[in-house]
């Protein structure tokens, strides 16, 4: 006799969303910060137990506490295993609230039949270059970043300050694997587009009936050769005087705003 295949409570997988939400900002002045931007609501408040009295952080328990989160006290391993960086946290970390973040199979399920546009990184290590992106795409006409856990710059203070901050209000979609992501969306009619100098198409001229998904590479590697199997699509994007190739976040840029 088969057993039934075992299926996730409703209240885990609304807790499992909630926690697609959570972005963790470590170190005093980009905690302060973030807490100062009235668009972010905080869940909790990490402090280490053995911090001395300062005004930043005075400041920093006051807007926690108007903002309503909850304020806990840690040991300094364990305020270091939640902010991932013990050599920068200063003894303060804080888990924000980010509305737009989700998983992608999430985004996936809500936005089927639809015509969105996403961008793909696919090994993005350089953090200005991935906190210009998220900016334009922000600012932009793009539905979703998907940003893999690993192989990227992850999203830390020197992302958030090349964001201008907009990286609490950004689309972000997380995923693990960016190979398997896409292809679940190609297996949902989704194209995924690559940019090669020797496509047809220019980007200016593309406009696909289908959702689409641009996948941008790594500074100086590019895309890699698993994702770029994955696509069944490709724009070039055309150069004067000799210039090969742009910087990757100016690239998002011109697809943001295409």
């Amino acid at each position: 006799m088969s057993k039934s295949p075992v299926t996730d409570s409703a209240a885990y997988l609304e807790k499992k969303r909630f926690f697609n939400n959570i972005l963790t900002v470590y170190g005093r002045k980009p905690v302060l910060e973030a807490l100062e931007d009235p668009s972010t609501d905080i869940y909790r408040l990490h402090l280490a137990s053995s911090n001395r009295s300062a005004s930043i952080m005075d400041d920093i328990r006051k807007l926690a506490e108007k903002k309503g989160a909850e304020i806990l006290y840690h040991d300094r391993a364990a305020l270091s295993r939640i902010s991932k960086n013990a050599k920068q946290d200063q003894g303060v970390a804080a888990d924000l609230v980010c509305k737009k973040f989700q998983s992608s199979d999430d985004f996936l399920a809500d936005n089927l039949g639809k015509k969105f546009r996403l961008l793909a990184l696919d090994g993005i290590t350089n953090p200005q270059n991935l906190g210009m992106i998220i900016r334009s795409a922000c600012a932009g006409n793009i539905d979703g970043i998907l940003l893999p856990q690993q192989g990227n710059a992850q999203i830390d203070p020197l992302v958030i300050k090349a964001s201008a901050g907009t990286v609490f209000r950004a689309p972000i979609l997380r995923c693990e694997d960016l190979a398997k992501t896409l292809t679940r969306f190609i297996d949902k009619g989704t194209l995924v587009c690559g940019l090669s100098s020797h496509a047809p198409a220019n980007l200016k001229d593309f406009s696909p009936d289908a959702a689409c998904i641009y996948v941008l590479g790594n500074e100086t590697d590019g895309v890699s050769a698993k994702v770029n199997a994955l696509c069944n699509t490709s724009v070039k994007i055309p150069m004067n005087n000799g210039v090969e190739s742009l910087n990757v976040a100016v690239t998002a840029a011109l697809i943001a705003f295409q």
